[in-house]
């Protein structure tokens, strides 16, 4: 159980990790230029550890519904958008907002779908985070001075 919450986690930095060099090439460029080369050095990468690794082409490629192929899409809107979004609000404050869009959708899929687990407990628990996250944004208090 370790070693899919140490990938999740890695993968969680690399998220934040691409988005902020992408929000910097967005500076010198746009959002959607920005887009662009992440999706053409990421399909370089992706090349060449197909071929070291193996396992580009499946023989069951023809059995996928066309709407499977529209995943990228979403994915160049992420990128895109979050590479907009992280020079005007910050690394922390886009991971914090995409993580609130990511869970809600989490939630209402995983009640769409009958997934197993507690509805009540998962709604909860994302409403819960969500207010955290809104608390944590609220105006800052100064510390009372202590009289020492």
């Amino acid at each position: 159980m370790i070693l899919p919450v140490l990938v999740a986690f890695a993968a969680g930095v690399l998220v934040i990790l691409s988005r902020q060099i992408n929000g910097r090439l967005s500076l010198n460029t746009s959002a959607l230029e920005s887009s662009f080369w992440n999706h053409i050095v990421g399909a370089v990468a992706l090349t060449i550890a197909a071929l070291i690794f193996g396992g580009l082409r499946d023989a069951q490629v023809a059995e996928v519904p066309w709407w499977a192929w529209l995943g990228g899409t979403g994915g160049v809107v992420f990128i895109a958008a979050s590479s907009w979004l992280v020079t005007r609000i910050g690394a922390a404050q886009t991971a914090l907002l995409i993580i609130a869009g990511q869970m809600v959708s989490g939630v209402v899929i995983d009640l769409i779908t009958g997934a197993p687990g507690s509805p009540l407990a998962r709604t909860i628990g994302v409403a819960l985070i969500l207010t955290g996250m809104w608390v944590s944004r609220g105006p800052k208090v100064k510390a009372a001075q202590s009289p020492v």
